[in-house]
């Protein structure tokens, strides 16, 4: 309904704007009311091919591009050629058309008929900059983004050093929480450790346009860090505040600068990005036993690449490090692997069946933590109510929209950040009583679904499993599509990975 709404309100302000033009021009005005067909015309009077803009005024976000163009091109229709004004009939059209054709009374020509304005080579460089930066961001902010995995918790479905193209028209691009921002850089500014590259000032509220899909069990989605909403600039989100307050404690982590940094506070769409799999969706119930998932009561489909932790018996240095490369296996895992206090390397089931065949190998351990044994480092962060581990987990349901959840001492550890830092509510409690915003309640409603990510590399993944459920306004979109891959590990030629080139994410 917010959309039909904003559309009245544009085509009251373009009539307005455009009536004197129309007028002037032999058209109805009135026909302007009309949505798209009041464009059509726009295009005719100012004497331009209609396919070169027409059929863009119905891809979403493009179109706005196109309106900019009509706009500038109507201020030459008023012989108003200079860089401010060009500026102001972008920026506030609705107020300078008017006040040229209303206040100064300046006639209205087409501008083709015109006689043709000459630009000064500076003149041009910045009309093409300009054009040529907003485009880019408009493709950047609503359809397409690039992203290189920064770490192996997706190994070996996605590796370091992948680049991918993140699609944000699957589910729907988000409007910005924070648009005044520095182009092209995420949370901080360039050639800076500290400085925020966005503006706070104007902050948007959450909404997603309609996209083409909905978000499917076993998606590569890439999303904000759920926990990243307050940071140590020294960790970042290499490791939680929350959790760096667990293990130093609030007052050291705010006050030792030397170790910690500056504590910073970051919107939804400036917190660090993660790319994991989609493993649970709003609604489902997870289950986690013995390393294998379990979705409302049936195994869940693995992914294909799909690693868990193994030990080497009865030494891994039988096998030469040049075969450790050779199956798979990056530098990082061999330090691990080789380190006494860890010794541990992560396998597919491909790589595994190859080690076990190899000679000298006499046994390959899986390691599987316990039922039971609980892990105070996993959400929800209660190991005595819910003794969970890695590898045996839950049950545990993933909230969707509208969903009533029922609050009582056992089940709020897992709405307790849902209700206050997601969806933004006042939690206490008085007298064995939840109060939400001051009011006295057993349960709260669900404003927005929530998801469970994890990664292929399971045992190497920070992932739902530590920071619980993902809300739909973090999700920024669907990793879908490897243009290039890097091999820190190799040399020469061997370092591009050519046979992940040009290869769509499954």
């Amino acid at each position: 309904m917010g959309w039909v709404i904003g559309l009245i309100i544009y085509k009251i302000l373009l009539g307005i704007s455009l009536w004197s033009i129309f007028k002037t021009s032999n058209r109805n005005p009135l026909l302007i009311f009309i949505p798209f067909y009041g464009e059509w015309l726009w295009i005719k009077i100012l004497g331009r091919k209609w396919y070169l803009y027409f059929p863009f005024l119905f891809i979403p976000f493009i179109n706005v591009f196109i309106f900019w163009l009509l706009c500038v091109e109507t201020s030459y229709g008023f012989k108003r050629y200079r860089l401010w004004e060009c500026f102001a009939a972008l920026l506030v059209p609705f107020i300078f058309f008017p006040i040229l054709s209303y206040k100064y009374k300046e006639p209205f020509t087409n501008p083709r008929l015109l006689p043709p304005y000459k630009k000064s080579s500076k003149r041009e460089w910045i009309d093409t900059l300009f054009f040529a930066l907003t485009a880019a961001l408009i493709i950047h902010a609503f359809y397409f983004k690039g992203y290189v995995i920064p770490s192996s918790s997706m190994e070996k479905s996605l590796n370091v050093g992948d680049f991918l193209f993140v699609s944000k028209i699957h589910y729907g691009a988000r409007l910005p929480n924070t648009p005044l921002t520095f182009p092209f850089v995420h949370h901080t500014l360039p050639f800076t450790k500290e400085a925020p590259s966005f503006f706070t000032g104007i902050n948007l509220p959450y909404y997603r346009f309609p996209g083409f899909c909905k978000i499917q069990r076993n998606d590569v989605v890439v999303f904000n860090f759920p926990d990243g909403d307050t940071v140590s600039t020294v960790f970042q989100s290499n490791i939680s505040y929350y959790t760096l307050v667990k293990e130093a404690g609030r007052d050291r982590v705010w006050n030792d600068r030397a170790t910690f940094g500056r504590i910073v506070y970051r919107p939804v769409d400036k917190r660090e990005n993660f790319v994991k799999r989609c493993i649970g969706i709003s609604g489902d119930t997870l289950l986690i036993r013995n390393r294998m998932v379990y979705i409302n009561g049936k195994r869940a489909i693995d992914p294909k690449l799909l690693q868990f932790n193994y030990r080497i018996l009865p030494n891994p240095l039988i096998i030469s490090h040049r075969e450790w490369n050779h199956l798979g296996v990056s530098n990082d895992d061999l330090k691990n692997l080789f380190n006494p206090e860890y010794g541990q390397v992560p396998l597919t089931h491909a790589m595994l069946e190859k080690v076990q065949a190899l000679p000298g190998v006499e046994k390959v351990e899986p390691l599987i933590e316990a039922i039971q044994k609980g892990d105070s480092r996993l959400f929800p962060f209660e190991p005595k109510l819910y003794p969970w581990n890695v590898d045996n987990y839950g049950p545990i349901y993933i909230p969707k929209k509208g969903d009533t959840l029922w609050l009582t001492d056992y089940t709020i550890p897992f709405y307790n950040r849902l209700i206050t830092t997601y969806e933004n509510n006042n939690l206490t409690k008085e007298n064995g009583q939840f109060l939400i915003n001051g009011q006295k309640t057993d349960f709260y409603i669900c404003k927005m679904n929530y998801y469970w990510m994890m990664g292929d590399n399971r045992h190497n993944s920070a992932d739902s499993r530590y920071w619980g459920f993902v809300p739909e306004d973090h999700i920024v979109g669907k990793a879908f599509y490897v243009w290039f891959s890097w091999n820190k590990d190799a040399h020469g030629v061997q370092k591009v990975r050519w046979n992940k080139m040009f290869k769509v994410i499954h």
